[in-house]
């Protein structure tokens, strides 16, 4: 008994102070704290899975970063090592509600992207694709049976964006059967939320254009609010989330109309 208990004291400890590195580095990868703590690679990945679990941490590839705030508007190829595994769930499970022939809009994001992705490996024939993402539009470049629309305007480089009057002076000529829309807060209150201004005005405009709103947002976007209020609960149609979402809250969606989608 005296040694589970020494065992434990140490994992808190080496625990707490993987929290301090975190606090001054902004992230950790598991190679850190092998060589810091001499520690094995099952040991470090475990400490961090532990620290995830409680919401101290990020789980990234390889590693993890400090908790995010939903008002910060972070770099897409951070956000890209953030939660692989639940978006690649989520984007599978978005794609399989496209059908031939629909026109879909694509937001910016790394949720998204994976949702492109997916509706690429999928084949899915005469798809129209709209989009204000560099990225999303570049995977899907040479993709058969898909057809690419590029929303121009300002350049927002921290999340290779398109935004601004010019983007939603030509979104307004368009017509989408499906909207599939990530953000960085989902809220029960005040719906959908991001950290720009100029990206909330346009992924407002999304909405208003598509006959279907689809969330597309793993669990750590659920409960928190950003900066800027994308639309009302009221216009989203669906949430496509992970097996970590709260049932509380899914529970609160379904009452209010929104259909959950746990991928």
């Amino acid at each position: 008994m005296p040694i589970e208990t020494d065992s434990r004291m140490l994992a808190e400890q080496r625990r707490r102070r993987i929290l301090d590195l975190l606090e001054q580095k902004g992230q950790v990868t598991v190679r850190d704290l092998v060589e810091r703590f001499s520690v094995s690679a099952v040991t470090a990945r475990g400490d961090l899975d532990a620290l995830s679990a409680t919401g101290s941490a990020v789980r990234s590839h390889g590693g993890a970063v400090r908790q995010m705030e939903a008002s910060q508007d972070y770099p897409l190829r951070l956000k890209e090592t953030l939660n692989r595994a639940e978006k690649i769930k989520i984007g599978r499970a978005a794609a399989e509600l496209v059908k031939p022939n629909e026109v879909i809009i694509l937001d910016s994001g790394t949720t998204t992207a994976e949702v492109a992705r997916q509706i690429k490996a999928r084949k899915i024939q005469s798809v129209t694709i709209i989009t204000n993402a560099l990225n999303i539009a570049t995977e899907l470049m040479d993709a058969p049976g898909i057809s690419v629309i590029v929303i121009g305007g300002l350049m927002r480089p921290v999340s290779c964006s398109f935004v601004g009057p010019q983007a939603e002076t030509m979104l307004k000529e368009f017509h989408a059967d499906r909207l599939f829309l990530a953000v960085d807060g989902f809220d029960l209150v005040i719906g959908a939320s991001t950290p720009d201004v100029f990206e909330a005005q346009l992924n407002g405009l999304m909405m208003q254009v598509s006959k279907e709103v689809n969330i597309v947002a793993d669990s750590s976007k659920l409960g928190r609010r950003s900066v800027s209020r994308i639309g009302p609960l009221e216009k989203i149609h669906r949430l496509i989330t992970d097996s970590r979402a709260p049932a509380d809250f899914s529970d609160a969606l379904r009452k209010k109309g929104v259909d959950v989608l746990i991928a």
